[in-house]
């Protein structure tokens, strides 16, 4: 079921994830997915951990990483699952991938010496989530010209700049974690 949804997700977003959409293509009566889950809800749950625990990038970068890698990891996560996104912002994720995930974060801002690891993973994977939200408009930014009369410095630099979701981030997060004192090394 899980990946079925995740599969549901990815192809038309959260709107193609119904309990019908997933027994028609289990090929099952949708009254028989009631004996293994209550409701849509916990098929938005099956398939954001189901997901991430497939993603062989988080995979690696759980066992191997440093924070910044990880964190690119589940960015790039993020970005592949569009949808994630907005379950993360409206179901708090305790399946065991995402537990994994928090713990290893917050493990690796321990090891660092990070001040308040909790309050910084919960700092990072926002960030993630922001950034991987506004990734897709990446391009409409490069195409959507500023105005030179109202804003002539950020005209210049909108002309001279192309704008890259993944330095973005990358930028962003390294600032996090400097400012967390965090070496970004």
């Amino acid at each position: 079921m899980a990946r079925v949804s995740s599969a549901l997700l990815d192809e038309g977003g959260l709107r193609a994830l119904t309990l019908r959409a997933v027994a028609l293509r289990l090929g099952v009566a949708a009254s028989s997915l009631y004996s293994r889950v209550e409701s849509v809800d916990d098929l938005f749950d099956l398939a954001l951990d189901g997901a991430l625990g497939e993603d062989a990038d988080v995979a690696a970068a759980l066992t191997e990483a440093t924070l910044p890698e990880l964190m690119l990891a589940y960015y790039r996560y993020l970005v592949r699952h569009p949808w994630a996104c907005q379950v993360v912002a409206w179901r708090a994720p305790r399946g065991p991938n995402f537990v994994r995930l928090s713990e290893r974060m917050i493990d690796l801002l321990v090891d660092v010496g990070a001040r308040e690891p909790l309050t910084m993973a919960y700092v990072l994977a926002n960030y993630a989530i922001g950034c991987a939200t506004t990734a897709p408009m990446a391009e409409d930014e490069a195409l959507t010209p500023v105005d030179p009369s109202s804003a002539p410095e950020y005209a210049r630099l909108h002309a001279e700049h192309p704008v890259d979701p993944a330095v973005i981030f990358r930028t962003g997060m390294d600032a996090l974690l400097s400012e967390a004192g965090v070496p970004t090394g």
